[in-house]
């Protein structure tokens, strides 16, 4: 049986949230994608009065990506990756997925975040598996439309569990590692038998890394 270790990733791997990071990444390369602010401002405001879903969040706010060809988008992306989501990781998290993988356990990475920028992470060659919210593509072209539902909360264990009965994989969870920031992550830490917050500061029974 293979034993895992899971990790969230925005602000459990990297220091900052990797959507908004994307997003001003966008507008570095080309200013007039600063047009998309006030729509990224509109999509939380009706988030935070209850009448956007996080889908119809991330919908709205993508739009800065909207009908790109998928080669662009894999350029733009690598790029990201490059000039950006390299240079935010935490050295304590790239330390522990390399010392895990050194001791035998699978390396699989489970966000809300953007599944198609998230496969850049791939180039860390100790990770096994990427799981994401993904997005679609229809005839090569992004059209910011999520597939299925936001890979959050018991959606992640749904998902994990989805590519494990794909790829017949059995696991011995109780031998198994997660790592999260939030307990919004708790239907994954439940079901490990090592689960660990990064740097939480409220009070709580599990045990805390406090990660650079």
């Amino acid at each position: 049986m293979k034993k895992l270790a899971i990790f969230d990733i925005d602000f459990t791997i990297t220091k900052k949230e990797t959507f908004i990071q994307l997003f001003i990444y966008s507008i570095k390369k080309d200013i007039k994608n600063i047009k998309y602010i006030p729509r990224a401002i509109y999509s939380g405001v009706m988030y935070g009065l209850g009448f956007f879903d996080e889908k119809a969040v991330k919908e709205c706010f993508i739009k800065f990506l909207v009908n790109k060809d998928e080669s662009t988008l894999k350029r733009f992306v690598r790029g990201f990756y490059e000039d950006v989501l390299s240079k935010i990781l935490y050295k304590d998290s790239i330390n522990m997925i390399k010392k895990l993988k050194k001791e035998g356990c699978d390396v699989y990475l489970i966000s809300a975040s953007g599944e198609f920028y998230l496969k850049e992470l791939y180039k860390i060659k100790e990770i096994d598996m990427i799981i994401g919210t993904r997005f679609e593509f229809k005839d090569g072209i992004f059209t910011g439309k999520m597939i299925g539902k936001n890979c959050k909360g018991e959606e992640k264990v749904h998902r994990l569990k989805e590519v494990l009965h794909k790829k017949k994989i059995e696991v011995d969870f109780k031998n198994s590692y997660m790592f999260s920031d939030s307990l919004s992550d708790k239907p994954l830490l439940d079901l490990v038998g090592n689960p660990y917050l990064i740097n939480y500061k409220k009070k709580t029974n599990m045990k805390v890394l406090n990660w650079k």
